[in-house]
């Protein structure tokens, strides 16, 4: 899924549209939003912005991530931190990165300290890198797509404001 959405997907779209490739941000929800973040993090000055709804931050130390990574990376646990977002943000060396997070806190899967954002947040404000998370907590909001559409407008002008729209 990596180089299917960082290189094959993004080719597809400039060959298809009329779209600026130097101006590209990035988003989504849950593991995708994860994967928003490992994208954003792994290609330093590629992406001008990214956001995510719910994601999952820190897989490497979460039951439900744990279980994927060693099924997608295999059980040599020193190869996960390429993919983990928290472990990512601590050596980020790139120009600076916008970042906007929005958790609701009636999520299951936040309640059950499988999201856990607040690592995100630790890691960014510890490692001093180029990095500016604006994390967001939502009273009342869980893991739906009603929680997405709520505040899909604040993500899009995010990530306008970040590309120059």
């Amino acid at each position: 899924m990596y180089s299917y959405v960082q290189n094959e997907l993004q080719r597809v779209v400039a060959e298809s549209f009329a779209v600026d490739t130097s101006r590209t941000s990035i988003f989504g929800h849950s593991m995708g939003g994860h994967g928003a973040l490992v994208l954003a993090l792994r290609n330093p000055g590629h992406y001008k912005s990214v956001s995510a709804f719910a994601p999952i931050c820190h897989p490497s130390t979460s039951n439900w991530g744990r279980k994927q990574f060693a099924e997608y990376l295999g059980s040599n646990e020193s190869t996960w931190a390429a993919y983990d977002a928290t472990e990512l943000v601590k050596r980020y060396d790139g120009p600076m990165l916008p970042v906007l997070v929005d958790q609701g806190d009636a999520d299951q899967f936040y309640s059950s300290k499988q999201l856990q954002p607040s690592h995100l947040v630790i890691a960014t404000e510890s490692s001093k890198r180029p990095v500016q998370l604006d994390s967001r907590m939502q009273p009342g909001y869980d893991h739906s797509y009603y929680f997405i559409q709520s505040f899909m407008k604040e993500h899009i002008a995010f990530h306008a404001k970040h590309l120059w729209l």
